[in-house]
């Protein structure tokens, strides 16, 4: 499939059934994600990977009770670790490690499409109980959730904006 094919065909996948994802999957939805650009070649990101069922509704419950969280077989916890950009700053610490977490989280949608897996990039949670559940350091923040699974049924494509609205030339 080529590249646009596959930026027109990936969809957001609520709905997973309860086939397990083979660790082998993970491993290479991680690696497309470490393969990812990052600020400085820092790679200032890193994953928490859940299966466990209680571990997972928590994390629904943290994600303001987004059910298909709990759902999937697998939920993957993408975050920024600022420890890592520090030499970059503030603008490393606030922005540079989340670029990187939402670099790697784009690569890893896309295998995760191509190789029959369905995901949903969910950023709306409360922060602070993704960190307390998964004791994430203090210089670790949790940015991204995907929950990871085999789509129950097709998805349709969202209506976009086209380019003529959201594209300037030289200015605004």
């Amino acid at each position: 499939m080529r590249t646009m094919e596959h930026f027109r065909n990936r969809r957001s996948v609520r709905n997973f059934t309860e086939e397990d994802v083979p660790e082998e999957v993970v491993v290479e939805a991680l690696e497309a994600g470490n393969l990812a650009p990052s600020a400085g070649n820092l790679q200032a990101r890193d994953f928490v990977v859940v299966r466990d069922d209680e571990k997972k509704h928590a994390l629904a419950e943290a994600a303001f009770s987004q059910r298909f969280v709990a759902q999937a077989p697998v939920v993957i916890v993408c975050c920024a670790n600022q420890e890592r950009i520090a030499e970059y700053g503030p603008r490393g610490r606030e922005l540079y490690c989340v670029q990187d977490v939402a670099a790697a989280v784009q690569n890893m949608l896309l295998y995760l499409a191509d190789a029959g897996y369905g995901s949903c990039w969910v950023g709306a949670f409360n922060e602070k109980k993704v960190t307390d559940l998964l004791r994430l350091p203090s210089h670790v923040r949790p940015v991204a959730m995907l929950p990871v699974g085999r789509p129950a049924g097709q998805g349709r494509s969202p209506p976009r904006m086209g380019l003529d609205v959201l594209v300037h030339r030289e200015e605004w």
